[in-house]
């Protein structure tokens, strides 16, 4: 039963790439106040597309886990939805890298271009802020039904907290128009979705984690 639903999102993946394929041709054209250069590739720029592109990848991932593990209608909605968002924008950040002639990985340590070196030491897979742990990773490929729902909601939760953090460092630093925009973008549907995803842990007698 719980996989008759592949090919939608098989077919939804699809879709999202070609969505990032004009996206990122529309990045080329917004310079915006960056003159129509190539951000450098210690800008904030450039950080926030590497380290996005890794965190949302991780996010991907557990969605795709969690739509196997459920089959719960809500969930599993919420999961498409994050899955799909999640992998175009990653695509779309990835080929900005690309076509700004920059490294998709850096020698520096992630969220430097924030300022914020150490937060995450790379323990147990865990990069950067609001990562999962490897750990928690492998648990949440264990669980079933109930138990992988309030998991995997406490964990995306948590990841959301993280990236909507990146996502407002980008707000204020990055000098790409269409990035800026993005990463704005970013915050408020990722803030929304946290507001569903605790009144679903909410409906299972659970509560986000931090």
């Amino acid at each position: 039963m719980r996989k008759t639903k592949s090919a939608g999102w098989i077919a939804g993946a699809a879709a999202a790439v070609l969505v990032a394929a004009g996206a990122i041709t529309y990045a080329v054209a917004d310079g915006d106040d960056s003159g129509m250069r190539p951000p450098a590739a210690d800008s904030a720029d450039a950080g926030f597309a590497r380290d996005m592109a890794v965190h949302h990848q991780q996010a991907v991932e557990m969605s795709y886990i969690v739509r196997d593990r459920t089959d719960d209608d809500e969930v599993r909605r919420l999961a498409y939805d994050i899955a799909q968002t999640q992998a175009n924008q990653r695509g779309m950040m990835l080929g900005w890298l690309d076509l700004w002639e920059l490294p998709k990985v850096s020698a520096d340590a992630p969220m430097e271009w924030m300022g914020m070196t150490g937060t995450a030491a790379g323990e147990d897979g865990a990069l950067m802020p609001g990562m999962a742990t490897d750990t928690e990773m492998e648990s949440l490929r264990k669980l079933d039904g109930k138990a992988a729902e309030v998991r995997y909601l406490q964990l995306m939760y948590a990841h959301h907290v993280g990236g909507v953090h990146m996502a407002e460092g980008c707000a204020e630093r990055c000098r790409v128009g269409v990035e800026r925009r993005l990463a704005q973008g970013m915050v408020q549907a990722q803030e929304s979705e946290m507001k569903l995803m605790s009144d679903l842990l909410e409906k299972r007698g659970a509560k986000p984690s931090h």
